[in-house]
């Protein structure tokens, strides 16, 4: 019985060493390809190339910069429903036609480093989150199990709110996340 124990104790020793041994994954998430295959949905097909009227418009070279052929599927999308694909663009300003939705939204005031106290917070839960999990047998998706006190339960809320008489929208189907 004491060597079982032992044995026991040994391999427990073992896997907290190991648990403690260099950098641990906080991202909660395993995606990976196990196979020993290409990943197919890394290999994107380009745009046809195309002959410009005059090789003296082409811009000039940039590494790392935007290639002519290469797949912009949200522009794309944009722009056949009717949308501006330069309204993907990210800027600093505030569009003209959002300001007085942002002026409303910041009427109590804002915190301009938000963002970043939201990351270091949510690197924090991760960390916390993630402390065991060099130990487990096998590589589980734990993004949903970590954030699900962070939920919001929507059938939950909406009785709350008609409780109190406010007017509410419809439940959304069950099962919707």
């Amino acid at each position: 019985m004491t060597g079982l124990l032992r044995i026991t104790g040994l391999i427990g020793a073992l896997a907290m060493l190991a648990a403690c041994s260099g950098e641990r994954d906080i991202s909660l998430r395993s995606f990976q390809n196990v196979g020993g295959g290409p990943e197919e949905f890394a290999i994107l097909p380009n745009k046809p190339l195309e002959r410009p009227d005059s090789f003296r418009e082409l811009p000039q070279p940039t590494p790392g910069a935007a290639n002519r052929a290469d797949l912009t599927p949200n522009s794309d999308a944009v722009a056949a429903l009717g949308g501006s694909p330069a309204a993907l663009v990210p800027t600093t300003s505030v569009p003209s036609n959002e300001s007085t939705l942002v002026a409303y939204a910041g009427r109590q005031g804002r915190d301009p480093g938000i963002r970043q106290t939201l990351a270091t917070e949510d690197e924090a839960f991760r960390r916390r989150q993630s402390l065991f999990t060099k130990i487990r047998l096998f590589k589980v998706d734990r993004y949903y199990e970590a954030y699900n006190r962070e939920d919001v339960n929507a059938r939950r809320q909406q009785r709350i709110w008609r409780n109190a008489g406010a007017p509410t929208p419809t439940a959304p189907p069950p099962g919707y996340r």
